[in-house]
């Protein structure tokens, strides 16, 4: 007699309640951007776009390292920024565009999901990783903000490595200024002391597109493996940029958020001014509590705040570690990871993020 077991009525309604995704999601997802703006394939070299390839997947491989080995979002969103932090080809930390004083000034934030804790830093000038600042003013202050040379005070005080401010010198970054100030009509400052001459790096990796200013802030976004959600995000701000301006990276809920109430965490790249007045960020995450999904929210949100002018883009985590890339501009420097797949990177819009 062939004996036939029964599944409990309970076990069956569960198992067709669940969704298809939610079985399939992956123990941790990861996801990165280096900024967004008018990228088109003919803009870039073959060089180029290889270049840029490679620098998304070293960071890629820098917070996968870290979940795959069971470390923390937060801790992955910081090494992978960091990473980007010192490559020269995006607009944060080594790299970062000049101001029209002719200084370096960066900014960036981190916020942890689980409990709503952030931190953020502008105007830093000799903090060589501003997400370590950070990071650092979320758990070791009693402040969510810090800025200018008080900031860079306190990284100190914490042991962050400090730096000269040539340090983040780029020649590329320096022709973009002159060009961005003749065009301005303003003076072009002396070149900052300590800075190599203008021939030392023109072998650097391959240089990016002509216009700077609207390209290189980076980003990322991570659920790990205990399903904490965290944000971050770093920038050297705007080409010229002038009386002390602060864009939305540091401004938490317009650049950078993060909550596992709402089940997303963001980071966005382009014109700031829009952000902060739209608070992108914490929007998305408020559209994904109402039951949007990351990549409707995302996309919807950008389309409403960039329709004040401007142009950018964001990346999306939900709590299934599904992530999203949004953007209203041809390109987009992007990449993901996760448990269940492998690093996949994308710089077109037309293009899907793959290995």
């Amino acid at each position: 007699m062939k004996l036939i077991r029964l599944i409990p009525a309970a076990a069956v309604l569960a198992l067709l309640a669940t969704p298809a995704a939610a079985q399939e999601a992956p123990t941790w997802s990861f996801a990165i951007h280096g900024g967004a703006g008018v990228i088109e394939r003919a803009s870039l070299s073959p060089e180029q776009d290889a270049a840029y390839r490679a620098a998304l997947h070293r960071a890629l491989e820098a917070g996968r390292t870290v979940l795959a080995n069971g470390g923390s979002a937060m801790d992955a969103v910081q090494a992978a920024i960091e990473v980007m932090e010192d490559d020269p080809l995006f607009n944060a930390g080594r790299g970062a565009v000049f101001t029209a004083a002719g200084r370096n000034e960066l900014d960036a934030a981190v916020m942890d999901g689980t409990d709503l804790t952030a931190g953020a830093v502008a105007g830093l000038t000799t903090t060589r990783h501003p997400i370590a600042a950070a990071r650092a003013v979320k758990e070791q202050s009693p402040h969510v903000m810090l800025i200018g040379q008080g900031a860079d005070s306190f990284a100190a005080s914490v042991g962050l490595e400090q730096v000269d401010p040539s340090f983040f010198f780029t020649e590329r970054r320096w022709q973009g200024l002159e060009r961005e100030l003749r065009r301005q009509n303003l003076p072009i400052p002396a070149r900052p002391a300590g800075a190599p001459g203008p021939l030392a790096d023109n072998n650097l990796l391959p240089q990016p597109p002509l216009n700077e200013r609207k390209f290189g802030t980076v980003g990322a976004v991570a659920i790990d493996s205990q399903g904490r959600l965290a944000a971050g995000t770093s920038t050297g701000g705007t080409t010229a940029k002038r009386w002390g301006r602060v864009g939305d990276v540091p401004v938490i809920g317009a650049g950078t958020y993060a909550s596992n109430r709402d089940g997303c965490s963001v980071s966005a790249t382009g014109d700031g001014e829009f952000y902060i007045r739209a608070s992108v960020a914490r929007d998305i995450c408020a559209r994904i509590a109402s039951g949007a999904t990351g990549q409707a929210a995302a996309q919807a949100e950008v389309d409403d705040a960039l329709s004040l002018g401007g142009s950018g883009g964001v990346i999306v985590m939900d709590l299934q570690g599904r992530p999203a890339f949004a953007m209203t501009t041809s390109g987009m420097y992007r990449g993901a990871v996760s448990s269940s797949s492998p690093a996949g990177v994308a710089i077109y819009a037309d293009e899907a993020v793959r290995p």
